[in-house]
């Protein structure tokens, strides 16, 4: 094995040695990989086809400096972008090679597609109900001055637009909070009987508004499991809220707790919480979506609900905070099953 060869296979990502003639003069087998069989003495421009790329190995060649470019690539299921850095390499019979080497950053740009979605989202949400308020507002001092029943009127309407961005920044806050706490385990102990019992006891007046019945099954025995009393309360008053509003009048929400047992997706000691109602239910292909930010299944009812679209999202988080899990199970007209398993400890 000639030296060059030796150093690329030494390299943990794909790489390219080109020679001053712009012949590859070698390649490892992560390259191999990625771009094929066969290309050590072809031109590089059969082998890397894409103009950035082949810009930059050109420049530096000819200038012999560093050059930078990305090369994008798909296996027909996913997209995968990779940054490639081009250096003037020293070869042994004293020429000056270029050397590219391939980092795959698909997850940062994933990343940035989703920041950017999320802060397109955000936008959208709040401009909504900013700019009826602006509207009003200025009706308001124009047109009904002067009219006391259109200015109750407006003025119950900007009331809740108001209320719908405070929910709206308060999720977001919770998701933030969620979000930099999930790698770390929490340490508290909590009944999670008396825990739905309580939640239950705040949701009660919602439920009775919405001509919803409320019935609970507990274990006859208390227990203890390790986590956060004040997250875990939020996962449950999301669950229960969404299933008294979505459910409609007459349907029914049932809660339902296991006591400890060993649960193989856990792999450990585990407790189980299903909250199952007998409303409308959810077609299938929305169920692997739900828990997206922003994600709604309809999108004009969610927002007359008060829904901001990241309770599902907050959820999730605080599930997988507690390396729990989280399964959806609904069908249209048959209602919805939401369960939430979580270990022991």
């Amino acid at each position: 094995m000639s030296a060059p060869q030796a150093y690329l296979d030494a390299l943990p990502l794909p790489a390219v040695l080109i020679r001053p003639d712009e012949r590859i003069a070698g390649v490892n087998a992560p390259a191999t990989a990625l771009l094929g069989a066969g290309l050590t003495g072809g031109h590089f421009i059969n082998a890397l086809r894409q103009p950035g790329l082949l810009d930059a190995i050109e420049g530096c060649l000819a200038q012999r400096s560093p050059r930078e470019a990305d090369y994008l690539t798909s296996d027909g299921d996913q997209d995968t972008t990779y940054f490639v850095t081009v250096r003037p390499v020293p070869l042994a019979n004293g020429d000056i090679g270029a050397l590219a080497c391939f980092q795959d950053v698909t997850h940062l740009e994933q990343s940035d597609r989703m920041r950017r979605d999320f802060v397109a989202n955000v936008s959208h949400e709040l401009r909504t109900p900013l700019t009826a308020i602006m509207g009003f507002i200025e009706t308001l001092k124009g047109p009904a001055l002067n009219d006391a029943p259109a200015r109750m009127r407006f003025l119950d309407i900007m009331e809740r637009e108001a209320s719908r961005m405070n929910r709206l920044v308060g999720d977001l806050l919770s998701l933030s909070r969620v979000e930099q706490e999930e790698r770390v385990r929490p340490t508290g102990r909590l009944d999670p009987a008396d825990l739905i019992r309580s939640t239950l006891h705040g949701l009660d007046q919602l439920a009775q508004e919405a001509g919803v019945t409320i019935r609970t099954e507990l274990p006859d025995q208390g227990f203890e499991i390790m986590g956060d009393a004040d997250q875990l309360r939020q996962v449950l008053t999301n669950l229960i809220e969404n299933a008294i509003k979505y459910s409609g009048s007459g349907t029914q929400v049932t809660v339902r707790l296991s006591a400890p047992e060993y649960r193989p997706r856990l792999r450990c000691e585990g407790i189980r919480i299903e909250v199952e109602d007998t409303g409308p239910g959810i077609d299938p292909l929305h169920v692997p979506r739900l828990t997206e930010r922003f994600y709604r299944v309809d999108s004009h009812r969610s927002r007359e609900k008060g829904g901001t679209g990241l309770g599902l999202a907050i959820v999730k988080h605080i599930v997988s905070r507690h390396r729990g899990r989280l399964n959806i199970e609904s069908a249209l007209g048959k209602g919805s099953l939401f369960r939430v398993t979580l270990p022991v400890k």
